[in-house]
Order: structure tokens, then C-alpha cells, then sequence
């Protein structure tokens, strides 16, 4: 498994390896043992998978509030998307920035969001699928999200917002400045 920091400490890329042949490929997306010998722990109760029929439909930008936060590992299972993470952990160095990396099909790309981070993405092809484990049960009560084109944050995300594929929910969402965030910034020890 290869493991690659970004610009935000603690969101990671993974990137499992694939054996392939004139068949096609096969890759172990998630293996407990080898990530714990890594330094990743990680308890992962649900899997979610969604379509999105259109290119440029944005879902996001989600967060589950504590008690019921969670960390997330998501890949692409067909199509390309470009996937977001923006920390909302008061009193982070980081508070406010985004990183996003291309998932596709194809490069095979994972991205690990931990706890206190906005979560988004962007459908780069028709008929997207996204997938992605969580260490955290899915709760409404928990549910909430800010929007994705927050000049604040200033996500980059290929296409207008005029033009972007939207949930009700997610053309609702609140400003980052008008959003009081339920994650504080703990400094590892």
C-alpha cells in the first residue's frame, strides 16, 4: 500500500496496489492488518456507494457532527471525480484549507478524511460511482453540510457553479462564516 501526505496533516492517499492481466485487475481496497502496521487504526462499520448520472454533479460539502463524526475512506469504483476535504477543527492551523485529489476508476486512488473535515466531491465523467467506509454510523441528527462554492474556502472545482448538478440540500447549505463548527483541533501528543 502506498501512503502519500498531503498538505493537510492527517488527510492521506492511499493507493493499493493491483495485479492484473488480459482479464483485468484485481486490488485489495482495505486490509485492517496491513494499514495497522502503517499507523492506521481504524474501526469502519458502513459502506456507502452512490451514483451520480451527469458530470459535474457536486454532493457535498458533508460532515457528521460528533457523537456520531466520521472517518472516511473513499475511492471511485467507475467514472473520475475530483474529491475535496476541508478542515473545520477550530483552532487548526489549518482551519478553513482544502486539499482534492482526482479518484478515477482507473488510478485506483483513495482518499482517507479523518473526523473534523468537510467532505465533497465533484463528477469529472457520467455515471460516477463513488465508495466509501465509514467509521461512524450514518445519523440525521448528525447530518449537516456548507456549501461547496464558499468563496472563503475557495475550492477549485473544474466547472461554474452555475453549472453544477445540486441536492436541495447541498444549494442550502450555509456559508462557512455563518456555520459554528461542532470540531475542536486536539495537537497530537
Amino acid at each position: 500500500m502506498q501512503i502519500e501526505q498531503t498538505a493537510i496533516p492527517g488527510v492521506l492517499i492511499l493507493t493499493p496496489p493491483r495485479f492484473g492481466d488480459h482479464r483485468g485487475f484485481f486490488s485489495e481496497s482495505w486490509n485492517r492488518k496491513v494499514l495497522e502496521d502503517l499507523g492506521i487504526d481504524l474501526d469502519f462499520v458502513q459502506d456507502n456507494h452512490s451514483l451520480s448520472n451527469e458530470a459535474g454533479t457536486i454532493r457535498g460539502l458533508h460532515f457528521q457532527a460528533p457523537p456520531h463524526a466520521q472517518t472516511k475512506l473513499v475511492r471511485c469504483g467507475q467514472g473520475a471525480l475530483f474529491d475535496v476535504a476541508v478542515d473545520i477543527r477550530r483552532g487548526s492551523l489549518t482551519f478553513g484549507q482544502w486539499v482534492g485529489i482526482d479518484l478515477s476508476a482507473d488510478n485506483g486512488r483513495q482518499l482517507l478524511i479523518p473526523e473534523g473535515f468537510l467532505h465533497g466531491f465533484v463528477t469529472r465523467a457520467p455515471y460516477t460511482e463513488i465508495i466509501y467506509k465509514c467509521t461512524d454510523y450514518y445519523d440525521p441528527a448528525a447530518d449537516g453540510a456548507v456549501r461547496f462554492d464558499d468563496p472563503d474556502i475557495g475550492i477549485e472545482w473544474g466547472i461554474e457553479p452555475d453549472q453544477a448538478v445540486l441536492s436541495k440540500k447541498d444549494d442550502a447549505a450555509p456559508w462557512l462564516r455563518d456555520f459554528s463548527t461542532p470540531f475542536v483541533y486536539k495537537a497530537k501528543t
